[in-house]
């Protein structure tokens, strides 16, 4: 990789910082924007306000994950005042390469407005993959830490089996949880099965969910209705991995009592070293494959 690069890196949470000191120990000269309040980045990180000037002269910009919450301003919690996506755009280098993660259809519209075609690096594999990682621990991290029992023994549901729910079941397991996963797949019933945990038919999860003692939902559709959520035990702990809009009814589980976590982005609030470094060879990858 070209030592001569210039990165921009532009809002974001703790992934970003450290990402950013990454870079800088590499020898890559690293401007960080949008980071205003206390986050801790290395003398050899230039933190700066002068965004047109920063951009202007920037080879990769590399935006947070999400790029932005509301579809205006990019998605930067450490900033007074959060840039505006389209000041960022107005202001790039035309030459620059553009990164972001889970980039909507719409911001890669605007973006093309402005000449520029986003590179999210949130759907490249071996981002996600890698990401399920940290995701899986710091769920672990919040069942441990909001359940009076340990995980050993506990009986545990995970509904779906994606990626996240893949490395999640592996994970209890490893732990000695008594593992229930919920599927709709025959196909994916059969590996549950493979793996050593218990598959359960979707059709069947009111059932199943009634007897468990934490379940980690990682389907992003409201599998846990008022049906579902009044079937629970009144300790049971619901941890909700999914991205937006969730998989959980959360008025009808306030109304009813029932303990709900939406844990979302996790990687970057439990481990954004090891996130941050998920995403640097991700972005490696696709800047050797671009011949940067």
């Amino acid at each position: 990789m070209r030592k001569d690069l210039c990165f921009a890196l532009v809002g974001g949470d703790l992934r970003q910082s450290c990402l950013a000191n990454l870079l800088a120990g590499e020898g890559y000269e690293v401007y960080a924007l949008g980071f205003d309040d206390c986050v801790e980045l290395t003398d050899e990180v230039c933190c700066t306000a002068d965004l047109a000037g920063t951009l202007a002269k920037c080879d990769v910009a590399i935006f947070p994950l999400p790029l932005t919450v509301d579809g205006t301003a990019v998605n930067a919690p450490f900033a007074k005042e959060p840039p505006a996506l389209k000041a960022c755009l107005r202001a790039l280098n035309k030459k620059a390469l553009l990164l972001g993660g889970m980039a909507s259809e719409d911001v890669c519209a605007l973006a093309r407005e402005y000449g520029f075609t986003v590179l999210d690096y949130y759907q490249r594999e071996e981002m996600i993959v890698r990401n399920c990682v940290p995701t899986a621990e710091g769920a672990l991290c919040i069942a441990m830490q909001e359940t009076a029992k340990t995980i050993f023994g506990s009986k545990c549901l995970v509904t779906g089996f994606g990626r996240v729910s893949r490395a999640m079941t592996a994970l209890l397991l490893a732990c000695g949880a008594k593992v229930s996963v919920a599927a709709r797949k025959q196909g994916d019933l059969a590996w549950i099965k493979l793996m050593g945990a218990e598959p359960v038919p979707m059709a069947k999860l009111k059932e199943a969910a009634a007897s468990q003692e934490i379940i980690f939902n990682t389907v992003p559709v409201k599998l846990f209705n008022e049906e579902v959520l009044c079937a629970l035990h009144k300790d049971c702990l619901l941890i909700d991995l999914a991205s937006k809009p969730g998989g959980v009814d959360l008025d009808a589980a306030r109304h009813l009592g029932i303990r709900v976590i939406w844990a979302l982005s996790l990687p970057g609030k439990v481990a954004p070293i090891s996130a941050a470094q998920i995403i640097k060879d991700t972005v490696f990858n696709i800047l050797e494959e671009r011949g940067a």
